[in-house]
């Protein structure tokens, strides 16, 4: 499939819209939300917000949806994305490409929806010829091609390259590169979203390939570069990895292949017709339709030995064995606990002392032959929160660990907590909607035990839609932020999205574009 034409592109969005409508009133049904007929996105994410508000929270609708919480926040955020770009539609009117690919990756979110909900059955499917097949396998591979080819350009010098890779990945890995790959040639071993990550990598990115993806007319859905890049890879990744495990390609799969890889390969083709680099997007195109079927059993034998392909691609590369720093209020825990150690240990030592000296300096009478007898009473050992579980017929799990935290109930999560049970940020979501600060002021004391890695994203992205919806940022949320959102990497992420908020209520002065602002700032000002 070539790329859509800007006449199709209306009738494809209308295609997307008619679907949309249809999926609506099914998914609002199952929410116990009965209506006639679908509207446009606003309304539907308007009408999924008052059934959340009926059903109790976000927690009852993921629930009744079959979605994890991550599901069910970017089946939301994709929603919402496409109201912003297209808040009203009529029939005929002009499209963008870019509302045309918020159109169709809301598709694709409402076919994961339905995968994992047997109740819904709207119907999101065309017919699909095998020459479309086939061009969809084949740009898929040249998108893989162009970015071994750019990294390959950068790290020319292949004995550079695997000590860059072992510093930024790990020795271990590389070597199981090297393994599962073609002989010496260490990024054939590597998974598609660990290949992606060399290219989109902040550092990566702008040292050696944002001069070439500078063409301003395209990638343009985010506000960076980069991170549209990032979006756009992530999709494919998840395209690739229904090829891989033999499924054929959809017609919303191959839509969104259509107009991802002109935008991808466009600046890489433009920069090699002014001689800034020497890959050829279509010199690739052409060589990736030879031997596709062999190149595709080779890559499902490469998946299966590698263990397969469902980590997201990450913002940045993550060294191993990098220690993430300790934050202000970890720091003045273990001081305090090294410091009350200390006196616990000299108390101990006075006690021992001072009963040494009594006992030493009294007489003991000569009790034999006297009869006298010395009742001995036996401590009455305390039940230790395991047993007080078992007693109460609660198994120690994550699910009634949660579902405790969720109901406000403090004497349980106690007992979790006390056993040494770990506890995850994302967890929190409901008790914060409900405002159930007798539990959340209990996790917070046991903050060393909160184990979820990189948690502030989400966090961040839930407080903020709550409080887009009318509620306040309270002194709990406050303090949530400041004890695990104060890192450095957070701090100047969160600054980024203060900063575009702004740029973005500059250019359009509306009450809901301040509103946004105010929200990211309000953030900011917490953990700065």
């Amino acid at each position: 499939m070539t790329h859509t034409a800007p006449d199709s592109t209306g009738e494809q969005f209308e295609k997307c819209i008619a679907v949309i409508r249809e999926a609506s009133i099914e998914i609002l049904l199952l929410l116990n939300a009965h209506f006639d007929e679908g509207k446009d996105p606003r309304w539907f994410l308007e009408q999924l917000d008052i059934a959340r508000l009926s059903m109790g929270g976000w927690g009852a609708v993921a629930k009744r949806l079959k979605l994890n919480d991550a599901e069910l926040t970017q089946f939301t955020l994709q929603l919402r994305h496409l109201q912003q770009l297209v808040p009203h539609y009529e029939s005929g009117q002009n499209v963008t490409e870019n509302q045309l690919i918020a159109a169709l990756r809301f598709v694709a979110a409402l076919e994961n929806l339905r995968a994992k909900q047997p109740l819904l059955s709207y119907n999101t499917l065309t017919k699909v010829s095998d020459a479309q097949q086939k061009q969809g396998l084949t740009q898929l591979r040249a998108l893989e091609l162009m970015i071994t080819s750019l990294v390959t350009q950068a790290w020319s010098d292949p004995e550079r390259l695997r000590n860059h890779l072992k510093v930024q990945f790990g020795a271990d890995r590389v070597r199981r590169w090297l393994r599962v790959g073609d002989r010496n040639d260490v990024l054939s071993g590597m998974r598609f979203s660990e290949l992606a990550l060399m290219l989109i990598d902040k550092k990566e990115f702008s040292q050696h390939y944002a001069r070439i993806f500078n063409d301003s007319s395209v990638l343009t859905l985010f506000l960076e570069t980069r991170k549209t890049l990032q979006t756009f890879l992530e999709d494919i990744r998840q395209i690739r990895a229904a090829v891989i495990a033999n499924q054929p390609l959809t017609s919303n799969q191959l839509s969104l292949l259509a107009s991802y890889y002109p935008q991808i390969t466009g600046p890489v083709q433009r920069a090699w017709e002014e001689g800034r680099t020497k890959t050829n997007p279509d010199a690739l195109l052409k060589e990736a339709g030879m031997g596709l079927d062999a190149f595709w059993e080779q890559a499902r034998k490469k998946d299966r030995a590698a263990g397969g392909d469902a980590m997201p691609i990450r913002d940045n590369i993550e060294p191993p064995a990098k220690r993430a720093a300790r934050s202000r209020e970890e720091r003045e825990v273990m001081l305090s606990g090294a410091l009350w150690g200390a006196v616990g240990v000299m108390v101990l030592l006075m006690v021992i002392g001072a009963f040494w000296m009594f006992t030493s300096g009294l007489s003991v009478p000569n009790t034999r032959g006297s009869g006298i007898t010395v009742p001995i009473t036996e401590d009455r050992q305390r039940t230790s929160p395991k047993e007080e579980l078992s007693n109460m017929g609660i198994p120690r799990d994550e699910n009634n660990f949660r579902s405790a935290i969720d109901r406000n109930d403090t004497k349980v999560v106690s007992m979790f907590l006390r056993t040494g049970m770990n506890w995850k940020l994302s967890w929190t979501e409901q008790a914060m909607e409900s405002d159930y600060n007798e539990v959340l002021d209990m996790l917070l004391r046991y903050r060393l035990q909160m184990d979820e890695n990189r948690p502030c994203r989400r966090f961040i992205t839930t407080l903020s839609h709550e409080m887009l919806a009318g509620k306040k940022l309270t002194s709990t949320a406050k303090n949530y932020l400041r004890a695990f959102c104060t890192r450095d990497p957070v701090v100047e992420r969160q600054r980024y999205e203060m900063e575009q908020a702004q740029l973005r209520y500059n250019a359009d002065p509306s009450d809901e574009n301040r509103k946004l602002a105010d929200i990211q700032s309000a953030i900011y000002d917490v953990i700065d």
